[in-house]
């Protein structure tokens, strides 16, 4: 029966696609096998088609089957109506569609199909965070002298067909000889991939194609490759011998392997640096990964994240790589849970996301498939879609030869980004531990980046970087090996080489790039360091003792004396090295002061220092000598502190060490401001800033043109003591040193104060509290600390409070400044807060001293009079006027 005679009509009259399928098919004497594999598409397709079961059949679909049919002229006008109909309404203007002889834009469904080749695209998705990549891409394929194949390559859920259809969208207007798009079956062999070729492009034979394009530019996508990666390879190659106008761009899991072939791998979204949240709202939403997540919870539930989410948020993205498919699925949960509980219950789980059963949570392909001719094949591409993020890492794991396979379960100890030469180091062989034989990890490297494993970002060495999701799988396999043991080893061993090679630069001209260096590996000294203590404490200790300047240089000196402490108290390193012992202990002993136990600890610097000593270590001698000296400052032992720097000087000159003898020259500047010879400190600092420019120690350097600063203040020369000082804080702000930096603003704030320029050093007051607020250390997941809080004009609560030296130094200055507005009784209060929140000795005479003056209290004398005779400091020319009229009045003496 033909479809003329097909009685079978819709409520409206009109004949319905199913039973005009059907009758077609019947008339051209075909089994729904038969003409599935004759069009290109799957058995279902045509199943459910005829059944009524597809009720939007796509364009593309319908004439493929028109022209498997051999339907012509008014007949396949009606049955492309009809499937119009079916579908809702006209073809859909934004889906691009391109025949030869087409113009730049494409020609519609319909037009294409009068023409007698049909080929189309789905429409583009809207993308977040790959503007860049769609601009570089489209611009290679419409480049005159560009790749005439583009493979984008990545793991399961990056993202590459979505960004394919936006690059080819893109490109469109480039191409006149039309755009068109396959979807690579599973098992398909070369003749159906280049039978479906043919159909999209609109000719069912190779000759017929080549006069069709004529020489005109069109474009080919071709989506999934690595379903069919050998007829893929065996299609383009045939087609770029005949077809020189035809671009191609492929997405697949590894590239195709023709000569010519541009490798494009495609990167997770960017995810925001950890700490990133307390930036608020705006700024974290400006990183793709966030923006995606956001945009896919939006769909979900109404409200925007709150910012007690926003840490959730961050930690989220950040533990899900970036990953575009892992994004979506783990926002989609936000329907039922808040972002603090996802976080909580899939932080550690996000290999067993499930991809949803809802195709709008992917990109889909709905355009021609090239499948096997057997029934089952398009149930079989179906099933291919990944069912969770680890069956997504496992098909490409399983793409890795054997040696490559163990090399990923070695990387993946790396916490965060590394570099080439830490590769090499974690691939040695274990019969060459001291990694004699040269590895070169370059090609490796370059085979996970071609495989969408391994991400690499930035111009810096550490720009290597395994995708969170690749790191997980990899731990799992090592860990269902047996060997995660030994590579954590491994990798505790690597970081501990690492920090000894970087350990010596911490203390010279190059402190601020070996702190940074440091800084990139931070996670992996934690894991290493953690892992190490409980496996390898012999190795712990040696990591550990390289670390106590950078721990205190980031303010983790509580910490690191743990470490330290818990270290040399295991009876597993009682036999280490001397030295090493030796260097661990001084480690302690330099991080005491947070804990406030310098003096718990100079039993611990003076045994050190004699380990030195006996072993002619000179480094470790002149190290502990200074460590000690500034021990004993604390505790007040002023005379001896005195002689250890002297001696340091005494050493560092015998032996040449210019650093040395500056670090000498310092300590000494402070005894000589401590006992009033202003004079021979200025003439120490400007040995200190010649010392430090002979050695290139620019830090060094301003840190001596800020203490010369405080000398020129304490001089009474303020407005030179807040010139000098304002040029050091310039400069230490670019040497991005923002504790000393704070130090010299409360010079130059207190030098204005004392000069009368209120208005200048309320401006220094604000800039100090804020950098003090900014400084506090805010625990992601916990509600934002109080802002600083100042007190009360004559309350009782005189104490500020946020600790620190920033609240004695805004203390004095706001003595000063109310001393200056004849506000005694304010005064009195300030500097009463400055006496209890100083941190330094001379602070404090320097505070009591305001006091006095703002009291005229006999217990105020008095209480200066013992602390200038414990810590040895004599007053100051102009301290000692402050104070005449009160110390003659008590019939004393203005010399102390």
């Amino acid at each position: 029966m033909t479809p003329e005679h097909d009685r079978s009509r819709s409520p409206a009259g009109r004949t319905r696609l199913p039973e005009l399928l059907r009758a077609h098919r019947r008339a051209a004497g075909l089994t729904q096998a038969e003409l599935a594999s004759r069009a290109g598409v799957g058995v279902r397709t045509v199943r459910d088609l005829e059944r009524g079961r597809s009720v939007r059949p796509q364009r593309t679909t319908v004439e493929l089957l028109a022209t498997a049919l051999e339907l012509a002229g008014g007949t396949r006008a009606a049955f492309l109506a009809t499937a119009r109909g079916a579908a809702g309404g006209e073809p859909r203007p934004d889906v691009i569609s391109g025949t030869p002889g087409a113009g730049a834009g494409g020609t519609s469904t319909a037009g294409a199909a009068r023409a007698g080749a049909p080929v189309a695209l789905p429409p583009p998705v809207a993308l977040i965070g790959r503007d860049r990549d769609v601009t570089e891409l489209a611009g290679m394929l419409t480049a005159e002298r560009g790749p005439r194949l583009v493979s984008l390559v990545g793991l399961a859920g990056v993202g590459k067909t979505a960004l394919a259809l936006a690059v080819a969208h893109a490109a469109a207007r480039a191409h006149p000889g039309g755009v068109a798009g396959v979807l690579v079956g599973e098992g398909s062999d070369g003749p159906d991939v280049l039978a479906a070729t043919m159909t999209v492009l609109g000719a069912a034979r190779l000759p017929e194609l080549v006069a069709r394009l004529a020489g005109r530019p069109a474009l080919l996508v071709m989506d999934a490759v690595e379903r069919a990666p050998g007829p893929v390879a065996e299609t383009l190659h045939r087609l770029g011998v005949v077809l020189p106008s035809l671009r191609v761009l492929v997405t697949g899991r590894h590239p195709v392997g023709l000569p010519g072939e541009r490798v494009w791998p495609v990167a997770p979204l960017e995810v925001p640096p950890p700490d990133a949240e307390h930036s608020g709202p705006a700024t974290l939403g400006s990183w793709p990964a966030v923006a995606l997540f956001t945009a896919r919870l939006a769909q979900v539930r109404r409200e925007p994240p709150t910012p007690d989410e926003l840490p959730a948020l961050a930690a989220l993205v950040r533990r899900l790589g970036g990953l575009p498919l892992a994004i979506e699925l783990m926002a989609a949960r936000g329907r039922l849970l808040d972002l603090t509980e996802l976080l909580d219950r899939y932080g550690d789980r996000v290999l067993d996301l499930t991809t949803s059963a809802d195709p709008a949570a992917r990109t889909s392909w709905d355009g021609p498939e090239a499948a096997t001719r057997r029934p089952y094949a398009t149930d079989a591409t179906r099933a291919a879609v990944a069912v969770t993020l680890r069956d997504a890492v496992a098909t490409s794991y399983r793409l890795l030869a054997s040696d490559e396979r163990d090399a990923l379960r070695r990387l993946a100890m790396f916490g965060n980004r590394w570099s080439v030469e830490l590769a090499e180091e974690m691939l040695v062989d274990e019969a060459d531990r001291d990694g004699t034989v040269a590895i070169d990890p370059v090609p490796l490297l370059d085979r996970l980046v071609e495989l969408g494993l391994l991400s690499v970002r930035g111009t810096g060495p550490f720009r290597f970087r395994l995708l969170d999701a690749v790191r997980d799988f990899a731990i799992e396999q090592a860990v269902g090996g047996g060997e995660l043991a030994c590579v954590r080893r491994r990798h505790a061993e690597v970081v501990a080489r690492l920090v000894a090679r970087t350990a010596s630069e911490l203390a010279g001209p190059r402190m601020l790039d070996a702190v940074h260096r440091l800084d990139e590996v931070s996670s992996d000294i934690s894991t290493a360091l953690a892992h190490a203590a409980s496996d390898d404490p012999l190795t712990a200790l040696r990591l550990a003792a390289c670390l106590p300047r950078w721990w205190r240089f980031r303010g983790r000196d509580v910490a690191g004396r743990q470490w330290l402490r818990r270290l040399l108290a295991d009876p597993r390193t009682a036999d280490a090295d001397p030295i090493l012992r030796g260097w661990a202990s001084l480690g302690v002993a330099r991080l005491a002061a947070e804990h406030g136990a310098e003096a718990d600890e100079l039993p611990t610097a003076r045994a050190a220092l004699e380990t030195f000593r006996q072993a002619g270590d000179v480094t470790g001698e002149l190290e502990a000598r200074s460590v000690l000296g500034a021990l004993l400052t604390t505790v007040g032992e002023h005379a001896e502190a005195r002689e250890q720097a002297e001696a340091v000087l005494r050493l560092a000159a015998r032996n040449g060490r210019t650093r040395d003898l500056a670090v000498a020259q310092n300590s000494l500047a402070w005894h000589e401001i401590r006992i009033g010879d202003l004079g021979a400190a200025r003439r120490r600092l400007a040995a200190v800033d010649r010392l430090a420019a002979e050695g290139g120690e620019q830090r060094f350097r301003v840190l001596a043109w800020a203490n010369r600063a405080e000398v020129s203040r304490l001089e009474g020369r303020y407005a030179d003591a807040v010139d000098q000082g304002r040029r050091a804080a310039a400069a230490l702000f670019e040497l991005g040193d923002p504790g000393h930096r704070r130090r010299v603003l409360g010079t130059v704030g207190l030098a204005l104060a004392q000069d009368g320029r209120a208005v200048e050093a309320t401006e220094v007051l604000t800039e100090l509290r804020a950098g003090a607020a900014e400084a506090t250390v805010v625990v992601p997941g916990q509600q934002w600390v109080e802002r600083i809080g100042l007190p009360r004009p004559r309350s009782d609560d005189t104490v500020l409070s946020w600790g620190g030296p920033e609240a004695g130094i805004c203390a004095l200055i706001e003595g000063n400044l109310a001393l200056h507005r004849g506000d005694r009784e304010l005064a009195a209060e300030w500097f009463t807060a400055a006496v209890e929140a100083g941190h330094d000795r001379r602070d404090v005479v320097e505070a009591l001293v305001g006091l006095a003056a703002s009291t005229a209290d006999p217990a105020v004398l008095d209480r200066l009079d013992r602390v200038c005779e414990e810590s040895g400091i004599r007053l100051l020319p102009q301290e000692s006027g402050l104070l005449y009229a009160l110390m003659a009045a008590r019939g004393g003496s203005a010399e102390r």
